[in-house]
């Protein structure tokens, strides 16, 4: 049996006395490799700061049997030696700390953590901010690495190439699944077709049950009738009145017992609740957005230069109308740049009149008005309240989220509540610019959902190659300063 690395147990960790983790044992061997995935605020960084010692548990004990690195993409990177390939392969251009930006020094980070070896790895979100190739780099890095890695990620690919059993958090509870990602999805979809077997079963049985006491009643009721509609004189002429009197309750009687005793039998049945299903949401446009021109985004000769550089030289392309089309491409290519041209209408850039464009980007989002989750969309969107409603839900906003101010709304809070709006919203054009990056991987499949059932017109940039597959009509390709067409 491989050593044991890691070893957590009868661990509870609270905040503001409530239970956000609970975990009776959890251990890790030297080359295991273990995805933790979970839905955002779940517990999934609380467990890793645990093993890792930065975070004391309320409870239980954590027992480090080797030496451990640990990444956290808020850590800002540190003046020290660094292995110059991996900052030429994580597109990390200088050193001077002040002049790099946040996702630059994020790719300092990571090339500083890999750059020393550990025996055991514990990995929060560390793609988030790296490109196709640099997600390449880093599988290939982690596929040749010896010893235990436990990885945080939202990024399916990468799971899929990087572990082979996968700790599932919820409720701050861990579960835990043999296989890649691909594979716990198929066994959460066996268990939920297993759910759905056994609650029809289920179901069966109780009204088996209830209408064999429904029968036994009926047949009481009989019995009583009977009786009432005996006459004195029939009465009379039966050789043992009081023993028939006596035979006839004991009958009744014993029938009314027994349909209790198989409505006894409905209460002690295993409950077994239908697992939950996720009505289809469709985005219908109101006449007045809708376009008609078949290509409402049109690119002809067009150039694009950004500090003296050229990103595009002479790109023509059409964007067809009701198409989802992501834009790929090496970091620092220009696929932003170009997203702001498109909307701007710039040069050489050709937009149908009826656009109207709703952008999603990568900022630090403000609200300015005091007002609740669920009123902001009401006054930004022309859908009924019970589309209001599941789209809200299939975003995670539940329950008392939507009475939340949006002032007071988390970060990640935040960007949900944008993205719904912004299919729920009055446009026709949707611009979405690195969408998956702090969304829970619940909330990417929402999110490709939503896409799949947009009826407007969508361009997005990503680095996430499931997203991509499985959102994406069309896919470009940004390079050798052209727009080049790579899925049609």
């Amino acid at each position: 049996m491989e050593q044991l690395n890691l070893e957590l147990i009868k661990i509870e960790v609270t905040f503001l006395d409530q239970l956000v983790l609970d975990v009776p044992k959890l251990s890790v061997h030297q080359f295991d490799r273990i995805g933790i995935v979970g839905k955002n605020g779940g517990g999934k960084s609380t467990l890793l700061k645990v093993m890792n010692g930065s975070l004391k548990p309320s409870k239980g004990h954590v027992h480090r049997l080797v030496d451990f690195g640990y990444f956290d993409q808020t850590m800002k990177p540190e003046e020290g030696e660094v292995d110059f390939e991996l900052l030429g392969k994580l597109s990390v251009q200088q050193l001077d700390l002040e002049k790099l930006s946040g996702g630059e020094q994020t790719r300092l980070r990571l090339a500083q953590f890999l750059s020393t070896y550990h025996e055991g790895l514990l990995i929060d979100e560390p793609t988030t901010h790296l490109d196709a190739d640099g997600k390449d780099f880093f599988i290939e890095e982690l596929n040749y690495y010896y010893g235990a890695l436990v990885l945080v990620s939202h990024d399916r690919y990468v799971l899929d190439q990087l572990v082979e059993k996968i700790w599932e958090v919820e409720d701050g509870q861990v579960t835990e699944y043999t296989g890649n990602f691909s594979d716990y999805i198929e066994t959460k979809e066996l268990e939920k077709r297993q759910q759905q077997e056994q609650h029809d079963n289920y179901v069966k049985e109780k009204n088996r049950l209830l209408q064999a006491a429904e029968d036994k009643k009926k047949k009481a009721e009989r019995v009583t009738q009977a009786n009432q509609q005996m006459t004195k004189k029939e009465t009379k002429a039966k050789a043992n009145k009081m023993f028939m009197t006596k035979s006839k309750d004991t009958s009744q009687k014993s029938v009314h017992r027994a349909a209790k005793a198989i409505e006894q039998r409905v209460d002690q049945l295993d409950v077994v609740e239908a697992p939950q299903e996720q009505v289809p949401i469709h985005f219908h446009q109101s006449p007045a957005l809708q376009l008609h021109n078949k290509f409402p985004i049109m690119g002809d000769r067009m150039s694009l230069t950004k500090g003296g550089r050229t990103l595009l030289q002479e790109a023509s392309f059409q964007f067809p109308l009701g198409e989802t089309i992501a834009i790929t491409g090496s970091n620092g290519t220009g696929k932003t740049s170009l997203l702001k041209h498109i909307m701007n209408e710039g040069k050489g850039i050709d937009l149908s009149p009826k656009v109207v464009f709703g952008l999603y980007e990568q900022l630090d989002y403000r609200f300015t008005k005091s007002e609740t989750v669920h009123v902001y969309m009401q006054n930004r969107s022309d859908y009924n309240e019970s589309k209001i409603r599941a789209v809200l839900h299939a975003m995670d906003f539940t329950g008392n989220d939507l009475k939340k101010d949006v002032q007071d709304l988390s970060g990640g809070e935040t960007i949900r509540l944008i993205l719904c709006e912004l299919f729920l919203g009055r446009y026709n054009v949707l611009v979405l610019d690195e969408p998956t990056t702090f969304l829970d991987v619940h909330c990417i499949e929402a999110l490709e959902k939503f896409l799949k059932s947009y009826h407007g017109t969508v361009l997005f940039v990503s680095h996430d190659k499931m997203f991509i597959e499985r959102a994406a009509d069309r896919v470009y390709v940004l390079e050798d300063q052209q727009l080049k067409l790579k899925k049609d």
